[in-house]
């Protein structure tokens, strides 16, 4: 059976990651953009990493420049810009995108596990959400108007 962990991604210092490095965390992965009506989310996703990770919640960002090119920067650029504006301190990750036939490895297998409403499974837009939990199998994907700060109880219950 297929997890979480057995997908690799470049971070965003352009090294590769096993994703095995997570293993036994609950993660929130979450595709981000820069220039988003929702960019504001990246506090939110900041202050779950500060409450709960020290309780075993890794969100790991996914820079994606699929959705009206919000993401136009490099990847130093968006470094830069994460940690000036909203003091990220989750695992940032190089651009992927989500959708279509270049679709990163993981992200096609998280759209296969959890389709979006209706049974589409296309991601709509930047700052879906996926909840993963400590056995690497998807719990709940989240739309991106859904604030990572509603997803507090599921959270918990992923890390009882």
């Amino acid at each position: 059976m297929t997890t979480a962990y057995d997908f690799k991604a470049t971070d965003i210092d352009g090294s590769p990651r096993p994703l095995e490095e997570f293993r036994g965390k609950v993660l929130l992965i979450v595709n981000v953009a820069s220039k988003c009506g929702f960019t504001p989310q990246y506090a939110g996703l900041e202050q779950l990493t500060q409450e709960y990770g020290p309780r075993g919640l890794v969100v790991l960002g996914f820079p994606c420049d699929q959705f009206g090119h919000q993401e136009p920067g490099s990847e130093s650029e968006i470094r830069e810009f994460c940690s000036t504006h909203y003091n990220v301190t989750f695992p940032m990750f190089s651009k992927v995108q989500v959708n279509g036939a270049a679709a990163h490895p993981l992200w096609a297998w998280l759209k296969q596990e959890k389709g979006g409403l209706l049974g589409i499974d296309s991601i709509k837009w930047n700052f879906t959400k996926f909840l993963v939990g400590r056995d690497g199998q998807v719990i709940e994907r989240y739309a991106p108007t859904q604030a990572p700060e509603s997803l507090a109880a599921d959270i918990e219950a992923a890390l009882a």
